[in-house]
């Protein structure tokens, strides 16, 4: 066996444990919401969730939180890749959020990062979600959105309640219980 087919049976079984993380909540908890802002690791999970239910549509919709400062093009990707396979798209807006008080606006050409928090919060509130499938490499953890303490709150109160928690650790960080990550060094994409 080769270094490189380890390296491959090393991503089918991370593959195979995400499938079935994905599995495993949405037959735990009632609504479930994949988020997803048309960058890698979104796509990424999008691509797991959908080999989790094919050849079914996602029983799940797909959320977008839309800060407003998105290229064109990211907007027709996501509307694409997202309704052209036949899932279910909400968009928050964070403009909407803005002209409605429920976050202050940061100015022309600022970041909406910190506005992005309270516009996720209200649109989990509004759909009745209880489980948000998000993500994040494992190099990036603690970075992101993960890293607002109102966000950061929110999802450990959501966290302790899901049987599946300890799963989805056990995945983002391999060197827990004697695993080993998949030896994948990292790679230079343009």
């Amino acid at each position: 066996m080769t270094l490189d087919t380890l390296h491959v049976d090393e991503l089918r079984i991370l593959e195979a444990e995400a499938v079935h993380i994905i599995r495993e909540v949405v037959a735990e908890l009632e609504r479930p919401v994949l988020l997803f802002s048309a960058g890698k690791d979104s796509i990424v999970l999008l691509r797991l969730a959908e080999k989790a239910f094919r050849p079914s549509p996602l029983p799940f919709p797909v959320m977008h939180v839309d800060t407003g400062h998105n290229f064109d093009e990211v907007i027709e990707f996501r509307d694409r890749r997202v309704t052209g396979a036949g899932h279910k798209l909400i968009v928050a807006s964070v403009q909407e959020s803005i002209d409605s008080g429920r976050v202050p606006d940061p100015g022309p050409g600022a970041s909406r990062n910190r506005q992005q928090t309270r516009t996720l919060l209200d649109a989990l509130e509004a759909g009745g979600f209880d489980a948000a499938f998000g993500g994040a490499r494992r190099d990036e953890e603690g970075q992101g959105q993960g890293a607002d303490p109102e966000l950061s709150r929110r999802v450990r109160a959501v966290g302790s309640t899901c049987a599946t928690t300890g799963a989805v650790v056990a995945l983002q960080r391999p060197d827990q219980e004697g695993r080993t990550g998949p030896g994948v060094p990292p790679q230079q994409l343009d």
